[in-house]
């Protein structure tokens, strides 16, 4: 799906403002035809979470439907022109209509969906948009959801979240991101899929494929372009399908330091008069894995970073620029260079902002603590369009650089996993993300419940593993947790023989907090936590990364265990820097990490494996 942009050809309206919503704590509004209009409880900011900029009207731990309505101008110039709404997200699904037409429906959070409404507005007329939104979840959804009906039958009434949740954030509902009304020709790019490889150390080569929705007989212009140079082709649509192959010479690659972008601008034409228009920024660059290393363009890449969340007071799960061009500032001056969309496709703002950086991506599917008790053939279908709508919409990022399947299955230990039915589940799914994208490693990050025999080890390229010797277990006992650490590393690289990503590592931090000797929650455990884990991971030769959870605070449902957020991060939730944060700073200042394997940290490590 290509994300609107405004072009010769192409018209965008925003929107994002002040909506109206009603809570529909009794499932009534289809039936009192609230999708025609309603008489609104409140105002609600659009992007936005409904739960903490609406906890007084008592919203703050809902989960249910609430619908949405605003009234948007459609402007003359659209007249003549296919017009389309389009809603970045709503989490966790939604039910759209139209000047009371019902236009359709979608199913997967945090993911972007829209409809055709040319035939149902008028231009020069204003329209109404209803959004029937819920962040209700079942065992079929992407992700699972649970109840406390769920904590009694299991008997884990002590595990009870509220609201309940199948995962450590909070289940934010509302319209998350930008909702745009947008105008294309009648005959329009529809889709994009670029590929590119390097040939030699100064040349590179870009494949692109279009998809249109027009007939034989016209033309494609592709025309590809840096400050210095630019290479044009041409190419005839045939069956819908027009596709040309760029050397580029001399190339810049596309890479952390260097993060070099290429305009590509397509241009669709008939006896030589311009119809359509998209343009798209192509970075140049390889990823792939080869025995113990993750290659960036042919050199090993060592991963510094964090598992992240879309998080912040008031917004919620919002989109907020400011908040995107502070956080990537923040990963600029603690000299990371990735993250991981733990645990969603985080806003399509976010990766082409890292594509500008050099940040690399780890993009993730929204499945999250997979219980097989609860897993059926609808959950694997489920699962599986989901990874596809996932791909078709980050794909032609170069700061992509793999796909996570999902995040800790089997996270009860549940005896299902391992009697066959999650080794034939992942190997469906790794099948089918292969088969949509095969210029990308897959993974998916293990937790210690499903062992080193879980069976998505056995179809990740390279393996993820979270792990938190020193916090859940064995805590404040370091010098223990180093070394179930260094031992569990090995024996999982014995057995795969695969490189492996310690994808989460951290412990609960209260700012300002301190001691003198290992105390839980202070600052100076949280550094030495890390410093232990740090030198674990560059003891071995076969790691390409770490990534630290969390970068900052982040709210998460209620629970004996969380004093109302998730403290892991090394920033806190309005991003003042923890003791932490320094020690990294230095850590990643070191290039590559793994240098730092002498002095203090060869010490530590080698203790570690006595």
């Amino acid at each position: 799906m290509l994300k609107p942009q405004q072009t010769i050809s192409r018209l965008r309206l925003s929107c994002d403002g002040l909506w109206n919503i009603k809570i529909d704590r009794e499932n009534v509004g289809d039936v009192n035809g609230w999708s025609a209009g309603f008489a609104p409880d409140a105002d609600v900011a659009v992007p936005g979470s409904w739960n903490e900029q609406l906890a007084e009207i008592g919203v703050m731990n809902y989960i249910g439907v609430a619908w949405y309505q605003t009234r948007v101008f459609v402007p003359t110039a659209f007249e003549g022109k296919r017009i389309v709404l389009r809603i970045g997200s709503a989490d966790f699904s939604a039910r759209v209509w139209i000047n009371g037409k019902f236009l359709g429906s979608h199913e997967f959070g945090f993911l972007p969906f829209e409809f055709e409404v040319t035939d149902h507005v008028a231009v020069g007329k204003s329209a109404l948009v209803v959004v029937r939104v819920s962040n209700e979840l079942t065992d079929d959804t992407v992700p699972q959801g649970v109840t406390a009906e769920n904590y009694i039958a299991e008997n884990r009434v002590r595990d009870e979240t509220f609201p309940p949740a199948r995962f450590d954030f909070f289940p934010y509902g509302g319209i998350h991101r930008s909702v745009e009304l947008y105008a294309t020709p009648k005959e329009y790019i529809d889709d994009i899929d670029v590929q590119t490889n390097i040939v030699s150390a100064s040349d590179g080569l870009v494949r692109a494929k279009i998809q249109l929705t027009c007939l034989d007989g016209a033309t494609v212009g592709f025309r590809l372009e840096s400050d210095a140079q630019n290479w044009t082709q041409e190419a005839n649509v045939e069956n819908g399908v027009a596709e040309a192959s760029i050397a580029v010479n001399p190339c810049q690659f596309w890479s952390c330091e260097h993060p070099q972008l290429y305009l590509l601008t397509i241009q669709l034409r008939r006896d030589g008069e311009l119809i359509d228009e998209y343009q798209l920024n192509v970075g140049i660059r390889e990823v792939k894995v080869e025995g113990a290393k993750l290659l960036l363009n042919g050199k090993p890449v060592f991963l510094k970073g964090f598992g992240k969340h879309e998080d912040f007071p008031v917004l919620g799960k919002a989109l907020s620029l400011p908040l995107l061009v502070k956080d990537f500032g923040l990963l600029r001056w603690i000299n990371a260079n990735s993250f991981r969309t733990s645990h969603y496709p985080y806003a399509e703002e976010v990766l082409d902002y890292a594509d500008r950086k050099g940040i690399l991506i780890i993009d993730e599917v929204a499945d999250i603590s997979r219980d097989f008790r609860y897993t059926s053939p609808k959950s694997l279908e489920n699962h599986k369009a989901y990874l596809r709508e996932l791909i078709a919409r980050d794909k032609n990022h170069p700061c992509v650089i793999a796909w996570s399947l999902s995040n800790e299955p089997n996270y009860l230990a549940e005896l299902e996993y391992h009697d066959g039915r999650g080794d034939a589940y992942w190997k469906e799914l790794a099948q089918h993300a292969r088969a949509l994208d095969e210029t990308r490693p897959i993974t998916i990050p293990n937790l210690q419940r499903a062992t080193i025999n879980d069976p998505a080890f056995n179809y990740c390229d390279f393996i993820s593993i979270n792990r938190y010797y020193g916090w859940y277990e064995n805590p404040g006992q370091m010098d223990v947790a180093g070394k179930r650490l260094s031992e569990e590393l090995d024996a999982i690289y014995e057995k795969y023989q695969k490189p492996i990503l310690v994808s989460e590592f951290g412990a609960d931090t209260v700012a300002g907090l301190h001691s003198t000797t290992d105390q839980l929650f202070t600052e100076e455990y949280q550094v030495k936590f890390l410093e232990t884990y740090c030198a674990v991971i560059a003891s071995k030769p076969y790691t390409i990364g770490e990534h630290v959870w969390n970068f900052a605070d982040f709210r998460t449902p209620q629970h004996h265990r969380r004093v109302v957020m998730n403290l892991k991060g090394v920033f806190t939730r309005t991003r003042e820097p923890k003791r932490a944060a320094f020690f990294l700073k230095e850590h990643w200042a070191k290039s590559p990490v793994k240098s730092s394997v002498n002095g203090e940290a060869a010490v530590l490590a080698g203790a570690f494996e006595k």
